[in-house]
């Protein structure tokens, strides 16, 4: 396959070089061997391209994100992509330690690799590679955004998305779905959707009154005279993981039904070729592929999961093309007869010192982002290590927030929520009120405090897990487990409802936690409606100015088994 082939080409004509110190010299060398040329070279195949962007959150400009060390899975997808990192990823996939590829998709190495290669994405970047495809193919091209697209930056905060869709509006995609779209509320996002230009799909989303379609579940298009149906189907627990009273109106949920029969009828109206635009995860729509007959392609988000290869599920072809504007996604597909007859992938990294920015998107970026600059550049303070957020149950910069919520607040215990979104910051850099508005701007960030009981603790850890880990994955709402400052627990991922969480003790005293005994607990981005506080990001900024340098000791506060 193309992308296999390519990324490993790329790896090894890079992966010596950067190994190395990392400086000025290496990092030089490294880009001349890694060009704009090789990331796009593709062998153009049939007569559709499709290309797919998702899980941008508010991201407009280049960033170091790390990806995860630990993503498990559980029962059916125990092993199986993406549920592989690391070293165990190059070797499922055959990429060179110290590549490119390697950087860019695991998180090994990634502070010596991040000197080597810098950053990533870019939206201007992004507009390079989709102009390029286009350029290429003609009308056999149809772009599609997976959702959380408009949200997870300060200025898409402020302006309520409208930063991302003035951007976005300039690569002119064919659909998109969505998920934290949603939390700037119902009448935002009517009002958004009417000034689109192109359809916002939700099959899944029913009116709550009279139990019918609230959004388009679908739309035709016709791409190298293939007539192609892409459905939409929206994040399915949307009320659940975020505020319910921000979308009152309207219901969610997988509804398998619905996706088979809106299948059924793009067939009977003409479909060529049958893509779903989806963010529901990768576990869910692995298992949904599965069920459901007459889906060609899925275009999966939600999860963050970046994979060189398409997943085959029967005759469903999955793709995962990563967040944060790091990548794009190309899938050639030669469809006759109604099926694809063979199909060529690449999942295209944005190397931002490699291609070339788009002067149209670059100078819109900085229009929008020009009324933000002064505040987004503010620094308040300094990293001796490393600050990212993925992983499976803790990552630095989240440490970082539970630092800060137990400080500032006077608090024994922290919750912070397992969002997947949020940027990368190297050790000895700056600290700006952007990297910490990059992992916490949302519209409910009010930062409580409140009593807890320890047996009240363990209900809310055992059904965060439960989210996580639950076999089925139609009971997975995806993200990461609640991230905790001050207490420690062992975990059984491999037992089940209610009983997997042990070992709960106060790391201040090495107390067991006592079940009975009210705990003083700081948390923020409660679902409830009218919690009050201050902003989190307001509490994470007062932290760092008084603290001025921060470094984050490994967290060893999770034992965890069954895995």
């Amino acid at each position: 396959m193309i992308s296999r082939r390519e990324f490993i080409q790329v790896a090894a004509a890079t992966a010596t070089l950067a190994t190395s110190t990392g400086s000025s010299l290496t990092r030089a060398f490294a880009q001349q061997r890694l060009t704009q040329k090789e990331l796009l070279a593709f062998e153009p195949l049939g007569n559709v391209t499709l290309v797919h962007v998702t899980d941008i959150h508010g991201q407009l400009m280049p960033l170091y994100f790390r990806e995860p060390s630990t993503n498990l899975g559980v029962g059916e997808a125990k092993g199986l992509p993406p549920h592989v990192t690391a070293k165990e990823f190059l070797a499922r996939f055959g990429i060179a330690p110290g590549s490119s590829a390697a950087y860019a998709l695991t998180s090994e190495d990634f502070e010596a690799l991040a000197k080597t290669y810098g950053k990533i994405g870019g939206l201007d970047r992004a507009a390079t590679v989709i102009k390029a495809i286009r350029d290429e193919r003609g009308d056999k091209v149809a772009l599609l955004d997976g959702g959380d697209t408009w949200q997870g930056s300060w200025s898409s905060l402020k302006t309520r998305g409208q930063d991302m869709i003035d951007c976005m509006a300039l690569l002119k995609p064919d659909a998109m779905t969505g998920h934290w779209e949603f939390t700037y509320g119902t009448e935002r996002v009517k009002q958004a959707i009417e000034g689109l230009g192109f359809p916002f799909l939700g099959l899944n989303i029913r009116d709550t009154e009279w139990n019918e379609a609230a959004f388009e579940p679908s739309t035709m298009i016709e791409r190298g005279g293939v007539k192609i149906a892409v459905l939409g189907q929206a994040f399915p627990y949307t009320p659940v993981a975020n505020p319910r009273w921000m979308i009152p109106n309207w219901s969610f949920g997988v509804r398998e039904e619905d996706v088979q029969a809106q299948v059924d009828k793009a067939r009977k109206d003409g479909a060529q070729l049958v893509v779903l635009l989806s963010h529901n995860g990768f576990d869910v729509d692995r298992k949904l592929a599965s069920r459901v007959k007459g889906i060609d392609v899925i275009l999966t988000g939600h999860t963050h999961d970046a994979l060189p290869e398409a997943v085959k599920v029967g005759k469903t072809l999955l793709i995962a093309s990563g967040s944060s504007g790091k990548f794009v996604s190309r899938l050639d597909l030669d469809v006759r007869d109604d099926e694809v007859k063979a199909y060529s992938f690449k999942l295209i990294p944005l190397f931002s010192d490699v291609i070339a920015a788009d002067a149209e998107m670059a100078a819109k970026i900085a229009e929008v982002r020009k009324p933000f600059a002064p505040e987004l550049s503010k620094v308040l303070g300094k990293t001796d290590s490393l600050l990212y957020r993925r992983g499976n149950f803790n990552g630095t910069f989240d440490d970082l927030i539970c630092q800060a919520l137990l400080q500032e607040r006077d608090a024994e215990i922290a919750l912070s929520p397992g969002f997947r979104w949020g940027t990368s910051v190297l050790p000895g850099q700056d600290i700006t009120f952007e990297d910490v508005t990059n992992a916490t701007a949302i519209t409910y960030p009010a930062v409580y405090r409140m009593g807890m009981t320890g047996s009240r603790l363990k209900e809310i850890i055992e059904d965060v897990a439960d989210n996580l880990f639950n076999v089925d994955p139609y009971y997975q709402q995806g993200g990461d487990m609640v991230r905790i400052g001050g207490l420690s627990y062992a975990i059984d991922i491999a037992k089940p409802q209610g009983s997997r969480i042990s070992d709960m003790q106060l790391l201040k005293t090495g107390a067991p936690i006592d079940p009975a005994r009210e705990y003083q607990v700081a948390g923020w981005a409660s679902v409830n409606e009218g919690t009050e506080g201050p902003p989190i990001w307001e509490v994470v900024a007062n932290y760092l100015t008084r603290q001025k340098t921060v470094r984050l000791e490994p967290n060893r506060a999770v034992k965890v088994t069954g895995a």
